[in-house]
């Protein structure tokens, strides 16, 4: 319930339980496993330095020199964020002599970064 100058209530103020929309929404819910993994997956971007290095790499394979000089910090804490981005399958490592080259694992990763931030910018609108 809302008015002009009160904040929607949330909560419901009277219990009314919708057995049809309940049916529907548990037939649709994954198992809690499946869940569990997947707010694991979404907190690997709660971290400003990982979102700023997948950023990086939406267009091009960077090194992690490169990764160090356009986040602005060093080799070993880039490398920290990389090895957990790489846990978390949303990049891919390419040796190629003494350097390591990072892209994003799939396209996955760049719908997830981009439909993300076309929601924080549609909300800044």
């Amino acid at each position: 319930m809302t008015d002009s100058n009160k904040l929607p209530i949330d909560f419901c103020e009277e219990t009314c339980v919708h057995t049809d929309s309940i049916a529907h929404s548990m037939r649709g819910m994954p198992d809690l496993d499946t869940l569990f993994s997947l707010a694991e997956f979404f907190k690997v971007f709660g971290d400003t330095t990982r979102i700023r290095i997948i950023c990086a790499l939406l267009e091009d394979e960077l090194c992690v020199c490169d990764l160090a000089e356009v986040v602005g910090m060093g080799q070993s804490a880039i490398s920290h964020q990389l090895r957990l981005l790489r846990a978390a399958h949303l990049v891919r490592v390419r040796r190629e002599g003494k350097s390591s080259f990072y892209s994003l694992d799939d396209d996955h990763v760049r719908l997830i970064f981009k439909q993300g931030l076309n929601h924080i910018l549609e909300e800044n609108d």
